[in-house]
């Protein structure tokens, strides 16, 4: 498997279909995103000052969105870190696998959308960060 970086995640633009009616954003499998959307979700009526993530996937790839609102994704490689602060919802966070995230400084209301690669699989997961460190080597 190739050393994933944090380099290797980036926002992508999704496409917005503005009317005075109110805006429409659409994100196709493969097309807007590099992947097959297998799984969708949402985290939503985080509490003031929680935290969310704190875990890495071995294969799963993922499209990050705010959907409403605003929050903090903090991203690392075992090396580097970056943060992205995700606000508009025509704004996607793509993260690939081997990558450790951290969800924070969620707004009040702020709903994440996330679209994932594969269904869920607890094996996929590194939930401890040393032995994701491990993992990274």
């Amino acid at each position: 498997m190739k050393q994933t970086t944090v380099d290797d995640c980036r926002i992508i633009d999704l496409r917005k279909i503005s009317d005075p009616r109110g805006n429409l954003t659409v994100i196709e499998s493969n097309g807007d995103i590099p992947f097959d959307i297998k799984r969708v979700y949402y985290l939503y009526d985080v509490p003031g000052g929680e935290s969310r993530g704190a875990h890495a996937h071995k294969q799963l790839q993922q499209l990050i969105v705010a959907a409403s609102g605003s929050f903090t994704v903090t991203l690392d490689d075992g090396t580097k870190k970056r943060s992205f602060n995700l606000k508009r919802s025509y704004y996607g966070l793509l993260v690939v696998p081997g990558i450790w995230r951290d969800l924070d400084d969620f707004s009040s209301g702020s709903v994440l959308l996330c679209l994932a690669s594969e269904h869920y699989d607890e094996k996929d997961y590194v939930r401890d960060y040393q032995e994701f460190l491990e993992y990274k080597k």
